[in-house]
């Protein structure tokens, strides 16, 4: 297992390099078009209740059919209109505005007493699934626009709280987060994985064209620590959220796209709600 995930994680970093490395930022949209639609297939799966291997009297699942239009509209809109990021439309800061006022007034509240053994199908997640999936993509796309150094050190944010959480947790975890949802999870090991997203952002701003240096420039350094701790919080809540639609499903996994890793909800859960507001802080 250890062996697959790592040949998994090489070939991943290989052909996310070979994107960035392209002057053209079309093969970066249209891979991570691709994976914004097979995480939508992963997470229309869980919130429509649908086992391993359902399809429906067609042949055709509605999560395969979903997928494939998401994909097909974001890369053929982005071939045909050739949209500038550098300066995301009224639009898109509407999108990421209410998308990320849903994730902190609505779902995260919710997951502490949210019911793990509530019926997997949920319409209003169902729903709610392209929206966040389709925010997140444009709130990467603009991140791109900014320079791979803002891109790669906005994603870092999310791992260091994933790696700090985990190995905090591990050392020192003792009280549980959320029991019903992630017994795993600790109060210790989510605090280890604040603490360390915050040392990470403000030794950031030390260095020109990072994400930690343009939420120094826009809000000072306390903003910047503030705005550090608050989306190491969503980061943990995503992965929370996504943790409470598998429990609800029975899924270890979202799927088996990814030979050691599970699927693409699976890596990308916590940046989902993280994006957006960090686009639209910086």
């Amino acid at each position: 297992m250890l062996g697959q995930r790592v040949i998994t994680a090489v070939v991943l970093l290989i052909i996310l390099a070979a994107a960035l490395a392209v002057p053209s930022p079309l093969p970066f949209h249209v891979l991570m078009a691709l994976f914004v639609s097979a995480a939508l297939w992963e997470w229309w799966r869980l919130t429509l209740g649908r086992p391993h291997g359902a399809v429906d009297k067609a042949g055709v699942g509605p999560e395969v059919i979903a997928a494939v239009v998401l994909g097909v509209v974001l890369i053929g809109w982005q071939a045909a209109t050739s949209v500038a990021w550098t300066a995301p439309s009224t639009g898109w800061l509407t999108l990421w505005s209410v998308l990320s006022l849903i994730w902190l007034l609505i779902i995260v509240p919710s997951l502490f007493r949210a019911d793990a053994k509530a019926p997997a199908r949920n319409l209003m997640l169902t729903v709610f699934a392209p929206f966040a999936l389709v925010a997140a993509w444009g709130a990467l796309m603009a991140a791109h626009a900014r320079g791979v150094t803002f891109l790669l050190t906005l994603l870092a944010v999310v791992w260091v709280a994933d790696i700090a959480a985990y190995f905090t947790g591990k050392a020192l975890g003792k009280r549980k987060l959320a029991p019903h949802i992630s017994p795993g999870k600790t109060l210790e090991g989510a605090m280890g994985g604040i603490a360390g997203v915050i040392v990470f952002v403000v030794i950031c701003t030390f260095f020109p064209s990072t994400f930690g240096a343009a939420l120094a420039a826009r809000w000072t350094l306390a903003g910047a620590i503030v705005i550090a701790l608050l989306l190491a919080c969503l980061s943990i809540a995503g992965d929370l959220f996504e943790s409470l639609l598998k429990r609800r499903a029975g899924y270890k996994d979202s799927s088996n796209l990814l030979p050691g890793h599970g699927g693409v909800f699976d890596r990308i859960d916590a940046l989902i709600p993280v994006l957006p507001l960090a686009l639209l802080l910086s």
